[in-house]
């Protein structure tokens, strides 16, 4: 995923960035509106998170200038003030969620995740019962695995990394993320449990297994 950050306190954008960047995701920094505005001319971002309070224009102001120019990026506004009035302005001029600080990392995450499925249309794969790439074909009720037709035995963990990992097609995950989503983050992270995995299912996805790529630095991607 592609984030645009725009947010003037360095202390929160660097703890923004670093945890995004660890996710597997590009973020490019703007500390006002401005510059914001002009990267949006030049660039392509999937969504955009903007603080409400910006030297300049305002938070609400780059929304509604953006939306009058038909860039229809998500928005995920941030903001000290938890007041409705304040959340409903925004979620009227434009903005697509909003999140008020303090937040947790993961529901940043979560919420992000949220407006990028949403505006994708990812969501019929995440839910779908039968996950499919070229000749992989995996059904998540009956646990079968068949790879151009040919039947392959997974073991729990294999089967749960399998769905991760169609589910969220051209995405990168890091290996924390898999970490966390597949053996509940109960191994600890400095071992190489996922490459171990990953490995194992390339071999068992041939010949397609070459579709999980790795990603240095940042972790692994499915198609």
């Amino acid at each position: 995923m592609n984030v645009l950050l725009v947010e003037d306190e360095n202390r929160v954008a660097d703890f923004i960035r670093r945890g995004l960047k660890a996710e597997g995701w590009m973020v490019e920094h703007a500390v006002d509106g401005e510059t914001a505005l002009e990267l949006l001319q030049q660039r392509r971002f999937d969504v955009i998170i903007l603080d409400l309070v910006l030297p300049g224009i305002s938070g609400q102001d780059v929304c509604q200038r953006l939306r009058a120019r038909r860039i229809l990026t998500p928005v995920l506004m941030l903001t000290a003030l938890d007041a409705t009035d304040e959340r409903i302005a925004g979620l009227r001029i434009g903005a697509d969620d909003y999140l008020p600080k303090p937040f947790s990392f993961e529901e940043l995450v979560a919420r992000l995740d949220a407006l990028h499925r949403r505006a994708h249309d990812f969501s019929a794969q995440a839910t779908a019962e039968v996950l499919r790439h070229d000749g992989i074909v995996f059904n998540r009720s009956s646990l079968l695995l068949t790879v151009d037709g040919a039947e392959v035995e997974l073991s729990a963990k294999e089967r749960e990394l399998v769905t991760l990992l169609l589910s969220n097609e051209k995405k990168v995950l890091s290996r924390e993320r898999i970490l966390s989503a597949v053996w509940s983050a109960q191994e600890d992270p400095l071992t190489n449990v996922v490459d171990v995995y990953i490995a194992r299912l390339r071999k068992k996805l041939t010949p397609y297994g070459h579709l999980i790529a790795t990603v240095r630095g940042a972790g692994y991607r499915f198609g």
